[in-house]
């Protein structure tokens, strides 16, 4: 996205070189900053400023923890006319793994910008990606019969700025249709029993592969995704569940609640794997219920909760601030 950047700031060049200087000092040396999360940018007083028309790019990576990584990175930003206009890293000293989050304001575009990234991720062998900030990301959502994820997730993408691009919503019933066309989102209904579940997941593969879809939802979706899909898609699948598992199991959950009055009920969004509802958690969240909550209303306050748990999850996606470290999640929020 091309936007008009402030006017030149006087000593502007002495502020970047000091703060690139700074940003490289945290990670070489004796790193004291040690697992810390280390953050800078514009919430620390940098202001980076440009006179011409820029895009507004984000770079993500995970790689092995080394020495001198951020002075490497920051000198391919330099090289690239970039600014860094906000800027989050964290190392884990239990997997030995460095993540970081950098945005940039730079004259190149993304492509540019890929391009000159990509020996620098080969030497320190990186996962990484940089995306225009901001730009919707293709998505499909896949539900049951409860609407409520549904209807949240398309009222914040129209209403709310919800930076994603549905290609489809796909129910195994056809109840939720009507919501997704309210919404002018096409919906597929593709059926699932134990005969057609191949049939119905290699249809799945085929779209996401001829639209270029990047990220899954499972928006109360009350099937269980093949051990293969789950493996094809590693870290584009989220899925949202109560909170209670591994206690009430199955159907009726918050039935199963009620009758051992629970006093807290919540949601959890994690992407997916093929041990289920086990796979890296994204976001949680709890609120208290009490004798006086009827089934019915346990009910009402954990959809709600979900919802809103799923949102945060996806947002968060969509802005780029989740990486995988293992079986957890770095979350640069």
């Amino acid at each position: 996205m091309l936007v008009p950047g402030p006017p030149m700031l006087a000593g502007f060049s002495m502020l970047a070189q000091n703060f690139f200087r700074l940003t490289s000092l945290s990670h070489i040396g004796n790193k004291n900053f040690g697992s810390r999360e280390y953050r800078a940018g514009a919430d620390a007083g940098i202001v980076c400023a440009m006179t011409e028309p820029v895009s507004h790019l984000v770079l993500t990576l995970s790689c092995p923890d080394r020495p001198g990584i951020v002075h490497d990175v920051t000198k391919v930003i330099v090289e690239v006319d970039g600014n860094i206009v906000d800027s989050q890293q964290f190392d884990d000293p239990e997997t030995k793994s460095f993540f970081m989050r950098v945005e940039i304001h730079t004259r190149r575009n993304v492509e540019e910008v890929r391009k000159a990234f990509a020996p620098l991720a080969q030497q320190y062998a990186m996962r990484w990606s940089v995306n225009e900030v901001g730009k919707k990301v293709r998505t499909i959502i896949m539900v049951s019969k409860e609407g409520h994820c549904l209807s949240d997730l398309l009222y914040r993408r129209r209403n709310l700025n919800l930076p994603l691009e549905v290609v489809a919503v796909i129910g195994n019933h056809p109840d939720l249709a009507p919501l997704a066309q309210f919404y002018d989102v096409p919906f597929l209904c593709i059926p699932v029993t134990k005969d057609t579940k191949a049939k119905a997941e290699a249809e799945l593969l085929a779209l996401i592969d001829a639209e270029n879809v990047e990220l899954v939802v499972l928006a109360r979706y009350m099937q269980i995704l093949s051990d293969k899909v789950c493996e094809r898609l590693h870290g584009q699948v989220i899925n949202i569940h109560h909170s209670f598992l591994p206690s009430f199991k199955g159907a009726r959950p918050y039935h199963q609640a009620h009758q051992r009055g629970v006093k807290l009920i919540g949601a959890t969004a994690h992407f997916v794997t093929p041990d289920l509802d086990e796979g890296p958690i994204i976001a949680q969240e709890v609120i208290p219920v009490s004798h006086r909550d009827s089934t019915s209303s346990m009910v009402q306050k954990g959809q709600d909760v979900e919802r809103r748990v799923l949102a945060q999850a996806v947002t968060w996606y969509s802005q780029r601030r989740i990486l995988l470290n293992g079986n957890r999640t770095v979350v640069f929020e």
